[in-house]
Parts: structure tokens; C-alpha cells; sequence
């Protein structure tokens, strides 16, 4: 079968398509025949050496597809189902895949493969993020950055939907205009704007009572100046680089701040916490409350010029790979 891998770490000329042998599903796992793959940005941090894998290595870890086979002792799954997963081992990057079954979910009806591929990852970050991480309440102000992309996107629909208010930010006037698209009330250049200052005059000189930062490095000093009095800075990404290193004392200093680096591992430790997250997810997409953007598909073999576009800032909303 047709697979990505890399031996080495660095840019998206690491990434190699081989031929491999098929896999065999072992016990607690099914083997998918993959309809279609997530690229997120996680991927290119274990491909660049960001988030440190043992080489080499297979790639990706989200997709969706028909099960295939199934291992001893599976009974949630049987042959034909269609299934997503967004977990690891890494390798989905592939024609057929490995999962352990008690971390996939059965895509209901009206979900199809290439929407649960895009959703699954991205959806239920969103979902732990606005629903768990920070139970964000209708009324409340909220700011969301890189709000054209993946998790973005989501996060601007859902939080409009709880009857939230929406700050986004965006790298660029064309992804200013999606987002105010998908329902900001507000939104900000942030590569020309003073964020903080905005985030301030639009609340009224009060902050935001959480920030969701997918950036990194480069929103990071932003964000902080954007929070309210014990306001939660909410990192999951870096798609600019890792936040720098910061004294706790300036948490105290911009007013008792919180600050969190969730996963979603954490926030789906246990079958039952994924299936009521991705249950949760199901329903907003179902309803039409969360419109899940499929901005960009690639071929497997394309997988370089994939995370070529992702880490250029090119894409928009969700990208495949299609095997």
C-alpha cells in the first residue's frame, strides 16, 4: 500500500510516498480503508522535530473510512461500518490504517467520510475548548485568533451558536472577510493591528474573559493584553512558533491570568468522553449550527505540497489528503 514516511526531521521535502506492506488489525483495533485524511498542523510539528517521534516515522492522525477487518475482541465495530478517528498511533497518511477501536466513533448518517476526516480533530478540539476547557456562557465576549483556519473557523461558528460574542483575528483581508463570514462580530489584522488595543477599545477597555491562541510566538504578547482580570489564555498551537519562555509573575501583573496549554488527549482520556465530545460535535454539524469548510484536497502523493500550503498560510478552512 501507498504511505507517507519520513527518516529524517525538517521542512515538507522530508516527507516520502513508499510502498509498504498492508497492515493487519490486532487485537482492540480495526483496519480502515481510508476515504479520506486530515492534515493539521500537529502533523507538521512531529514531521519538523517540534514534537519529538522515534524514526523513522509514518505520519498523520486523523481520517475516515470503511472498516475493513476487525481484530480480536472488537465488538463496537463490524465490517462495512463507516468510521473516523483523530488519535494516534501516527500513520494515516495511508491507504489502510490501524486503529485501536475504543478511540474511533461510527459517523452518523448525514456525516460523510470526507466531512468526519475534516471535523474529527479539529471539531472536538473546538468542542473541549468552548465546552470544557472554558464553559464559555451567551453573552460573553470571547477572542478567537486565526479564525479563517481549521480550528478557527469551528471555534467562530460554535461560540456564535452558544450566543457568544466574537473577536477573531486574521492574517490577511481576504481571511478577515471569512471570518466575518462565518459570524465575528469583530475582527483584526493581526499582523497590522495592535491587537490588544483593539480587543480593549472593542470591550470597552474590560479584555476578553478567554483568548484561544492557535498562533503562537507571534499573537502571544497580544493575547495576553487582550485578557480581562482573571481572564484564561488558552494556547493550543504554534502554527508561528512556540510561545517564548515568560515569568509566572506576569500572569499576577496583568491581573491573576490564567494560562493553559490543553490537548485533546487530556479532555478524551476515557471511550466515553470521546463519544459524548464527538456526540456533541455531530449535532451542531447535523443542525447546520457548524458549517464544516472543506477548503483544499490534495492526492496522498501531493503530501509535500500539502504542508507546503499549510505552513504558507495558504489554506483555508479544512485540507485532505485523498488516497
Amino acid at each position: 500500500m501507498k504511505a507517507v514516511q519520513f527518516t529524517t526531521t525538517g521542512g515538507p521535502e522530508v516527507l516520502e510516498v513508499v510502498d509498504i506492506p498492508a497492515p493487519v488489525a490486532g487485537p482492540g483495533q480495526v483496519l480502515v480503508r481510508q476515504q479520506a485524511i486530515g492534515i493539521n498542523f500537529i502533523d507538521t510539528y512531529h514531521r519538523s522535530g517540534l514534537y519529538p517521534v522515534k524514526l523513522p516515522s509514518r505520519l498523520g492522525m486523523e481520517g475516515a473510512g470503511i472498516v475493513e477487518a476487525v481484530g480480536d475482541g472488537v465488538t463496537r465495530f463490524k465490517i462495512g461500518d463507516l468510521i473516523a478517528y483523530a488519535s494516534g498511533p501516527l500513520g494515516a497518511y495511508a491507504e489502510l490504517h490501524t486503529v485501536v477501536a475504543e478511540r474511533a466513533v461510527r459517523l452518523p448518517d448525514g456525516v460523510d467520510a470526507a466531512t468526519g476526516a475534516a471535523a474529527m480533530l479539529k471539531g472536538m478540539t473546538a468542542e473541549f475548548l468552548l465546552r470544557r476547557c472554558y464553559p464559555v456562557k451567551a453573552g460573553e465576549t470571547i477572542l478567537v485568533h486565526a479564525a479563517a483556519g481549521g480550528v478557527g473557523s469551528i471555534l467562530v461558528q460554535w461560540a456564535k451558536h452558544l450566543g457568544a460574542k466574537v473577536i477573531a483575528t486574521a492574517g490577511s483581508e481576504d481571511k478577515a472577510a471569512r471570518a466575518r463570514s462565518l459570524g465575528a462580530d469583530h475582527v483584526i489584522l493581526y499582523r497590522d493591528e495592535d491587537v490588544a488595543a483593539e480587543v480593549r477599545k472593542i470591550t470597552g477597555g474590560k479584555g476578553v474573559p478567554v483568548a484561544y491562541d492557535s498562533v503562537g510566538a507571534a499573537t502571544f504578547e497580544g493575547t495576553l493584553g487582550s485578557l480581562a482580570r482573571r481572564g484564561l489564555f488558552v494556547s493550543f498551537g504554534n502554527a508561528s512558533g512556540p510561545v517564548p519562555p515568560f515569568a509566572p509573575s506576569r500572569l499576577q501583573m496583568a491581573g491573576s491570568l490564567f494560562f493553559t496549554r490543553p490537548t485533546m488527549g487530556d479532555y478524551q482520556a476515557t471511550t466515553a468522553e470521546l463519544d459524548e465530545s464527538a456526540a456533541a460535535l455531530f449535532e451542531v454539524i447535523k443542525s447546520g449550527a457548524v458549517k464544516i469548510d472543506i477548503g483544499q484536497t490534495f492526492p496522498l502523493a501531493e503530501t509535500r505540497r500539502a504542508h507546503e500550503a499549510l505552513e504558507g498560510r495558504e489554506t483555508v478552512g479544512a485540507s485532505l489528503l485523498i488516497p
